[in-house]
């Protein structure tokens, strides 16, 4: 069976969303060629090796590669994908360089030449996430293997806004917590926060191709199938009450998050939020305590922000 490739150069702000762009639009697999990410990793004090090719990665931007067989007519989708891509902007995204390129390649190419650059990852002391296809035996007792199969959706941890996500979670659960997981994506968090010791995790996604990756990836963890993963469009119709929230989407659509996200919290609750690129601080900032939240914690990575605000327990 024959594929095409369809090769996205942006900007790293823009990667999630252009790769959701591209899953929407019948994308079989992605794959995100960030030399930044990578460096980071290989610098961020963990030890982690990683067979690393500086030739493999563009110079300017992020390289997003999706795969889309042959049985669909692109000339009917590129349209369509090129312009929601540029409505990007109106988000306040910076999607430059946006160039796109399109080959054909064989299936045993789209199969493998991701796959390449994905290996097991330590992000934190305690969790470290492996690919579905790798052996990996823990380093320590304490140590709390995440398994995804990274072949669809984003959130593989490479990426600063998952990263700073899982630091949060880190930081944050301590046993037994209902977590609401807000756009889930992967499946990443809502995995990380049962490897933590959560109890009950609700996942929700708009997506159904997302709902769908991340019950396969939850499936990779016996520890974790007990997560509740369903369509929905944030946190609208959800009567949950929750400890805590996260949420590693783009800043604009954390803002009508946030009444939600207050309404649902017990008060102490935790409200974690990532996806917030570094301009996009102070608003964020703005809108949480405006709404009534405390900061708790701010994490940078690179240009990306992460925010932990708690609804205080004693309300005026």
């Amino acid at each position: 069976m024959k594929w095409t490739e369809v090769s996205v150069q942006t900007a790293n702000e823009a990667v999630e969303a252009v790769s959701n762009i591209l899953v929407e639009a019948g994308s079989e697999g992605v794959s995100i060629e960030d030399i930044q990410d990578f460096l980071q990793v290989l610098d961020d004090g963990f030890g982690q090796i990683w067979a690393l090719d500086e030739a493999d990665f563009s110079k300017e931007g992020v390289i997003i590669k999706a795969y889309f067989p042959e049985t669909l007519f692109l000339p009917e989708i590129l349209p369509e994908i090129k312009e929601r891509i540029l409505k990007l902007t109106t988000y306040g995204l910076t999607i430059e360089p946006n160039t796109l390129t399109i080959h054909e390649v064989a299936e045993e190419d789209w199969a493998t030449s991701w796959k390449k650059y994905y290996h097991a990852l330590k992000i934190t002391r305690f969790l470290t996430i492996v690919p579905a296809w790798e052996d990996y035996t823990p380093r320590h007792l304490d140590e709390r293997v995440i398994r995804l199969d990274l072949g669809l959706a984003f959130g593989t941890g490479a990426h600063p806004t998952t990263h700073l996500s899982l630091q949060a979670l880190e930081n944050s659960v301590r046993g037994n917590e209902t977590i609401l997981d807000v756009g889930t994506g992967s499946g990443v968090l809502s995995i990380a926060a049962k490897a933590l010791g959560a109890g009950k995790v609700y996942a929700y996604d708009l997506d159904e191709v997302a709902v769908q990756s991340a019950y396969d990836n939850i499936q990779l963890n016996d520890y974790a199938k007990d997560v509740h993963i369903s369509a929905n469009d944030l946190l609208k119709g959800i009567e949950i009450e929750a400890d805590i929230v996260v949420a590693n989407i783009l800043a604009e659509v954390i803002v009508p998050l946030i009444p939600d996200a207050w309404r649902v919290l017990k008060p102490g609750g935790l409200f974690l939020t990532s996806g917030i690129i570094k301009d996009k601080k102070e608003s964020i900032l703005t809108h949480l305590t405006e709404q009534g939240f405390e900061i708790v914690q701010i994490l940078q990575r690179g240009d990306w922000v992460a925010v932990t605000a708690q609804r205080p327990i004693e309300e005026e």
